[in-house]
């Protein structure tokens, strides 16, 4: 059966399998323009996949003892307009006991499901191969994890099961899980917004979703977000959110397979002004559409990347059962339980709102520590609307923020912590403002608030000495700063008006002093961090070799 439930004919020629995807695409796509039904599509066009696959092996005669299984995405269940097909040949015995006709026959298969239009990418293993290569490869233990049988050996399928169950470390899974989603988001920078983001390997896209759904299936904790409801590791609040935003982002990446006409997973500006116009998102000055569409993919995006820390965490705590860590008492708010930081009362950010800037310094102070508690998180998660305009003009918390901008480390670290949970949005409210904010030109590959703590980053590391032979003069240079929180407060502002209707560098001006007066910085110092978020422009219009009058030079350097 095809998916507008035709019967196949038979015998399938490669001319009528590549009419009848044809119009089976052509359907789902007309259906998805009218209803927007992602999942409808992802599994209308698996089944379509699936009923010419089967038809096809059937047709060859291939052996009863021999099985056809769909893996990675493919064996999910879920397949993009362009996705590869993803599929394993399974062979019961040694490869060399495949006679020539069936090895002929295979070869025969796999060019006919070309012909047909069907991108597939295919492996035939046996059984000891596949737990060989299940054994020294993630990604291959990934994908098998998902495997379905398609068609063939049932009784082959079963014990292929029994065999990676058996195989299976939870453990090692998780952690080879964790080190690569820690290497793939460092090939982003640890950047969510990205100016031109892939929508399913940059920080927040499809892929963290789908790994805690990976680590809970191999730990056998359950296989959808519905399960992890009913085991407790998720509220149907946090279950309800990753499902949207996981629509969202699957929403985005169908659209884009379709403009694109290819695989492309690539948010790239010629497709996002286009995406918006089918969206329906209009301008709103001073932003456009296609701004008002990215705001919207890094603020899901930005979503994603909480709960895929809150939920790695959970699962970590299950897998990797710590029961007998001896709390070790820090003050009367927190305690560290091994390389935790933990609340030990997880009320106490609505009882003191000022302990969500007090759990950033001692992260800080405490270098023994790595992270908060998966508790911490999520009372933190729940708690950041707190952080109001009293909140703001409490000179406890003033000095709270100013003494972590003085700490000697974990300054990079806790700026993006706070960043990605609203934390830094709330307390600042511009900086708030510019989160998703997108800039046009050569010269930024972030939105501004990312490019903003890129900044501050590099102002840090002119700090660290490991990093001293990178712009030695700089680093010397900025070692003589008695207070270098006055370069990382203008780091903070020198953007941070942009997207506002004037001179954003004026603006940030005004932003940056209202913020040192709120602080009690002294006058000297709120003159240079105003100073030089009003002329942050000069050095790089000078390097571009635009033109600038005497009197804006003077301007600049006179004071």
């Amino acid at each position: 059966m095809d998916t507008v439930g035709r019967a196949l004919p038979s015998p399938l020629s490669a001319a009528v399998g590549k009419k009848i995807l044809e119009q089976g695409r052509e359907v789902l796509h007309r259906q998805y323009s009218q209803n927007a039904n992602s999942t409808a599509l992802l599994r209308g066009y698996c089944r379509l996949v699936d009923g010419l696959l089967r038809q096809v092996w059937k047709e060859m005669a291939l052996p009863s003892s021999v099985a056809l299984l769909a893996v990675g995405g493919y064996g999910r269940g879920y397949l993009f307009p362009h996705s590869d097909i993803d599929l394993l040949v399974l062979l019961p015995t040694k490869r060399q006991s495949i006679d020539a006709t069936t090895e002929s026959r295979l070869e025969k298969w796999v060019s006919l499901l070309w012909d047909m239009g069907l991108e597939v990418g295919h492996s035939v293993r046996t059984l000891a191969e596949c737990g060989e290569e299940s054994e020294n490869d993630i990604t291959v233990q990934t994908s098998l994890l998902e495997a379905r049988r398609l068609v063939g050996s049932k009784q082959l399928f079963s014990i292929f099961s029994k065999k990676m169950k058996v195989a299976l470390n939870p453990r090692e899974f998780f952690i080879a899980k964790q080190l690569e989603q820690q290497q793939r988001h460092g090939r982003y920078h640890e950047a969510t917004y990205n100016l031109e983001p892939n929508l399913k390997e940059s920080p927040g896209g499809l892929r963290d979703l789908q790994n805690i759904l990976w680590v809970s299936r191999a730990a056998g904790l359950g296989r959808s977000w519905l399960d992890l409801v009913k085991g407790g590791f998720i509220t149907r609040q946090e279950a309800r959110l990753a499902k949207r935003h996981e629509s969202i982002l699957q929403d985005l990446r169908i659209r884009l397979h379709y403009l694109a006409g290819r695989r492309e997973d690539r948010l790239l500006f010629d497709y996002q002004t286009l995406l918006a116009k089918e969206l329906k998102l209009i301008d709103k000055p001073p932003r456009r559409a296609e701004e008002l569409l990215m705001q919207h993919y890094y603020l899901a995006a930005k979503s994603v990347i909480q709960i895929n820390t809150i939920l790695l965490l959970t699962l970590r705590a299950e897998i990797f059962p710590d029961v007998d860590l001896i709390p070790v008492i820090i003050n009367e708010r927190f305690q560290k339980r091994g390389e935790l930081l933990e609340v030990r009362d997880e009320n106490i950010f609505s009882k003191d709102p000022s302990v969500v800037l007090e759990s950033a310094l001692l992260l800080q102070q405490h270098p023994e520590l790595k992270a908060r508690s998966v508790s911490t998180l999520r009372a933190l998660w729940h708690s950041t609307f707190l952080i109001n305009s009293a909140f703001r003009r409490n000179m406890y918390n003033c000095n709270l923020f100013m003494e972590i901008l003085r700490q000697p480390r974990g300054l990079t670290r806790e700026l993006r912590f706070m960043s990605r949970y609203g934390i830094l949005g709330r307390y600042i409210p511009a900086f708030g403002r510019i989160v998703g904010q997108m800039q046009h030109d050569l010269f930024h590959i972030y939105t501004v608030d990312e490019h903003i703590l890129m900044v501050v980053r590099n102002l840090r590391r002119f700090m660290v000495s490991e990093f001293a032979h990178e712009y030695p003069l700089c680093s010397q240079l900025i070692s003589e700063f008695e207070r270098p929180e006055m370069l990382y407060i203008a780091g903070l502002f020198h953007d941070i008006a942009k997207g506002r209707r004037g001179d954003h560098s004026l603006l940030g001006k005004k932003d940056a002093k209202r913020f040192c007066n709120q602080h009690k910085i002294s006058v000297e110092d709120t003159e240079l961090v105003t100073w030089l978020v009003e002329n942050h422009l000069i050095m790089s219009a000078t390097a571009q070799k635009q033109d600038l009058s005497d009197t804006e030079v003077i301007k600049g350097f006179a004071k």
